[in-house]
């Protein structure tokens, strides 16, 4: 080990805890989309909102396909620059690779949208507005991929407040209320569309006065655009993009085959049921990317100093993980009829996939933390597999059981076996190719008592749902609250439980 190595301070679980208060803010947007949910259903129809849905996980998928791995790009060049021109050049090649041709494919799909209307089953209300809507909508696409970027190039510059910002206020909140503007002045589903275009208008525009403040824009314009940072950019890119695509595959892709599979307004309300399902399910999946986004920086950190900090700070965060997510997802599936009936009686027929979808990102957020450390310590291809065999397991599994069951749980059902899948195999690659696994001495105690209150929890809730929803929805709420509280009080060990510092004085996590 070098004098370098060694004179590095320890990457420790408090590390790891310091970053996740930044992060699950971040990620809040998600929550404010979820709230937002209903309100659309509510305001545009479920099937209404189902091509909504259907359009803009389209929009997602291609802005992972043509932003050519653009947003990842950023995270590994930008903070390997040795100045502000080589910074610059990585921004300029990430926009011109990444929202380039995104452009170009908005253009041929507003062009040909005529021929692209046919493929999707709307309502038959909804038929004459899908090419317009496809025309207008399409342009969210570079919109996407601009503010997508953008903001991986803040967080590269370690700016997270002003993402948290743009992704919370002005990318959700504004979007709510021009969608209520434009719904009272008679638009339609016409003004869901717009509102989504004009929220993401905001976000782009105030992306570029955060980005000039953190990047020389005059650097932009000028020195070499074949540099050694644009080519690495590039290339980074270009590595990262087949696992990207595969993982908003699992995200977005059943939404579009629901979609396919069934006739009319039916295949637009498969859709929306499978994307308020996923909306629903996110809140488990909140905890995953928080420890995902904080893990894989201190993980890298780490094995350049000692492979010991990684096994511990792998170990800390699994535990934890499975203090809260297990059971969160056990009391919202409890709750799942309450929190379905926000959304109208049509809702109810998702249950089955919003139980499956909890318990899958339950599992996922377990096993998935393995990936961030499979990435700093093994070779790009380790990751490539377990998705590749994702897909597979996911399109097999799908095969079987489609024709057995209704299309929405069935495709739900496949989604989430590939899922698990995916996010189980680096943890086994870790463990036989790194020596390396999470399930120290103290994770048989945390399981053990997390199992308990998980089992206890969920019993409580699905008495509780049993109540009318507007007195079982607070109540539900409270026993989420409960049941995380009384796992991270109870199950992890008191130094993991201190290593939250000011919050876990505060939640009375030590005494």
């Amino acid at each position: 080990m070098s004098e370098e190595a060694a004179a590095a301070p320890a990457v420790t679980s408090r590390h790891v805890a310091r970053g996740l208060g930044t992060t699950v803010l971040a990620r809040l947007g998600a929550v404010v989309e979820i709230v937002a949910q209903p309100l659309y259903v509510l305001m545009f129809g479920l099937a209404g909102y189902g091509l909504y849905a259907v359009l803009w996980a389209t929009i997602n998928l291609l802005e992972n396909i043509f932003d050519t791995g653009m947003t990842s790009a950023m995270q590994r060049t930008v903070p390997q620059s040795a100045s502000d021109g080589e910074a610059a050049a990585a921004l300029r090649t990430a926009m011109i690779f990444g929202v380039g041709p995104c452009l170009i494919v908005a253009a041929l799909i507003a062009a040909f949208a005529a021929d692209l209307a046919p493929l999707l089953n709307v309502a038959e209300k909804d038929r004459p507005l899908v090419v317009p809507a496809i025309q207008l909508f399409v342009w969210a696409l570079p919109l996407w991929a601009f503010v997508e970027i953008a903001t991986s190039a803040m967080r590269a510059r370690m700016v997270f407040g002003a993402e948290i910002r743009l992704r919370i206020v002005w990318e959700q909140i504004m979007r709510l209320v021009f969608a209520g503007l434009f719904f009272a002045g008679g638009l339609g589903l016409k003004g869901l569309f717009i509102a989504h275009l004009c929220s993401l208008a905001v976000t782009a525009f105030l992306c570029v006065r955060l980005l000039a403040r953190y990047y020389s824009f005059a650097d932009l314009w000028r020195g070499p655009w074949a540099s050694n940072s644009a080519r690495s950019t590039f290339w980074a890119g270009l590595s990262i993009l087949p696992s990207n695509i595969i993982a908003r595959l699992f995200g977005d892709a059943p939404a579009l085959i629901l979609n396919l599979l069934l006739p009319g307004a039916a295949g637009a309300a498969a859709a929306g049921l499978f994307t308020i399902a996923r909306k629903l399910s996110s809140v488990v999946q909140l905890v995953r990317i928080a420890f995902v986004y904080v893990l894989a920086p201190l993980a890298a950190s780490a094995e350049r100093s000692d492979r010991t900090q990684v096994a511990d700070i792998y170990a800390y965060a699994t535990r934890l993980i499975f203090a809260i997510a297990l059971p969160l997802a056990a009391v919202l599936a409890a709750g799942s009829s309450s929190l379905l009936g926000l959304f109208g009686a049509q809702a109810h027929v998702a249950q089955a996939a919003v139980i499956i979808l909890l318990f899958a990102r339950a599992l996922e957020a377990v096993l998935g933390i393995s990936l961030p450390v499979l990435q700093v310590v093994a070779a790009f291809r380790h990751q490539l597999t377990a998705s590749i065999l994702g897909v597979i397991v996911a399109v097999g599994a799908g095969w079987v059981i489609v024709g057995h069951m209704d299309a929405l749980t069935g495709v739900t059902l496949a989604m989430s076996i590939g899922l698990v899948v995916m996010a189980g195999i680096p943890m086994i690659q870790l463990a036989t190719g790194e020596r390396l696994h999470p399930f120290d001495h103290q994770f048989p105690k945390v399981a053990s008592i997390g199992l308990g209150i998980t089992l206890g929890a969920g019993t409580i809730a699905l008495l509780a749902s049993r109540l009318p929803d507007p007195l079982a929805l607070p109540l539900i709420a409270i026993i989420a609250a409960g049941a995380s509280w009384l796992s991270l009080r109870f199950a992890l060990p008191r130094a993991d439980r201190a290593s939250l510092g000011k919050t876990a004085r505060r939640l009375r996590l030590v005494g």
